[in-house]
């Protein structure tokens, strides 16, 4: 065989490799976008009210069950230190937009219903000038200066007791709420599938 017909034969293979990997992955992409994701947005909703509840309700019920166990723990944990018999359950997790007590981890907090809608409800509450209806759970701790409105004790005086297993738990309680925000897009637009030859197809333009 000559050295031409050689290499006509490497290229006609390596051009058939290709080809079969082109077609696998090809495969694999339609697979998963075949995936029935039913209402999206009333999956994005019920993941956001509980982990994994979403993918549940798309019948993806393994995946559910991860989302729910990577999530659901580490929420409780954070709001376990951040609770003690004298301060109250879950200090370190609240809404408060009041002057010298913004809480900025909230925002965080928040991608999270169960954790979103109580806080909700006590911070609502207390600016009505209502007592918050939980009491001291997930309610905004009492300020240090002017009106002192909040439910005592003060936010210092809670870290006092708490050490640092109060700013532990809430780092906690944060890690928790951005995992459910990549729970939420799951559930809204399925799984990512990457194909290389969109990039080849970029990388040739």
């Amino acid at each position: 065989m000559s050295e031409a017909a050689i290499r006509q034969t490497v290229r006609s293979t390596e051009a058939a490799l290709r080809d079969s990997s082109s077609s696998a992955e090809l495969t694999e992409y339609e697979r998963v976008r075949r995936i029935d994701l039913k209402n999206p947005v009333l999956a994005a909703v019920l993941s956001w009210l509980v982990p994994g509840w979403g993918q549940l309700y798309q019948g993806r019920t393994a995946k559910g069950i991860l989302f729910f166990f990577c999530v659901v723990p580490t929420l409780l944990v954070g709001c376990y230190f951040g609770s003690d018999s004298e301060v109250g359950i879950a200090r370190n997790v609240y809404y408060s937009k009041r002057h010298g007590n913004w809480r900025l981890e909230f925002i965080a907090q928040a991608c999270i219903g169960v954790v979103a809608i109580p806080a909700g409800i006590q911070a609502m509450q207390l600016n009505s000038g209502q007592p918050p209806p939980f009491g001291s759970f997930m309610a905004p701790p009492q300020l240090e200066h002017g009106d002192r409105t909040g439910v005592a004790p003060t936010q210092t005086e809670i870290v006092t007791r708490l050490h640092f297993y109060y700013d532990f738990g809430a780092i906690l309680t944060v890690i928790a709420g951005l995992m459910n925000l990549l729970v939420l897009f799951d559930a809204a637009d399925g799984p990512i599938v990457y194909r290389k030859e969109e990039e080849a197809v970029k990388e040739g333009e």
